[in-house]
């Protein structure tokens, strides 16, 4: 089983990751790949240079490139994977190669994403609201379809889980989607597009993992 993770930066991406690894999955991000392929050539992984390296890669290797390292991993190493920061249509489309595979939309409000931002401090990161907001409409619809798109992308999703409460319940709202995953994707939903909703809620203390 593979269960995808797209969302917007602040969602709580990272805790609903950190959920399936206490149930047993392994964990990846296609953020963590981006990572790698900057620092290799010399750039820090800031958030406007995972966004330009990010449009660099996929121009030059494919739209779905990160998510074909991600799978080569995978069937390497075996088992139930949760991939995080899934960005692009075409990532979704390299992943749904496999038959087990789920895609969850992490969603927030605007300000409590904007605060968890700000209380995790990572480098990068927006520093006042203003940069927040200007950095995240790059990444929801440009015009380049090599870029991220995050809209596009959680169209594609098959559960909605909406992160603003507290992280009990978030954790109780996962225990089904959990339940559901494990059963088959027909269990999770027959289509892309949100066929499941789940009033799932926030990690107050978001934390590290929280992938952008």
């Amino acid at each position: 089983m593979i269960i995808g993770l797209t969302g917007r930066n602040g969602s709580g991406k990272g805790a609903v990751a950190d959920y399936f690894v206490s149930r047993g999955c392994n964990a990846t991000s296609l953020s963590d790949e981006l990572r790698a392929w900057l620092r290799a050539r010399g750039s820090e992984p800031t958030r406007d240079n995972l966004i330009a390296g990010g449009l660099q890669i996929r121009t030059e290797g494919g739209g779905g490139v990160l998510a074909s390292l991600a799978l080569q991993r995978i069937a390497r190493e075996g088992g139930d994977w949760v991939v995080d920061s899934v960005r692009n249509p075409m990532e979704v489309e390299v992943l749904r190669e496999r038959p087990d595979f789920v895609l969850l939309d992490v969603q927030a409000d605007v300000q409590t994403r904007f605060q968890r931002v700000m209380a995790r401090a990572r480098g990068g990161d927006a520093v006042d609201f203003e940069q927040f907001l200007r950095q995240e409409q790059a990444e929801l619809a440009p015009s380049d379809k090599a870029a991220q798109q995050l809209l596009a992308t959680a169209a594609l999703a098959d559960v909605v889980v909406h992160n603003d409460g507290s992280l009990q319940a978030l954790h109780e709202a996962l225990a089904g989607v959990w339940s559901r995953a494990a059963a088959g994707p027909d269990a999770v939903g027959s289509s892309p597009g949100g066929s499941l909703s789940d009033n799932d809620n926030d990690n107050d203390n978001d934390n590290a993992r929280n992938k952008p």
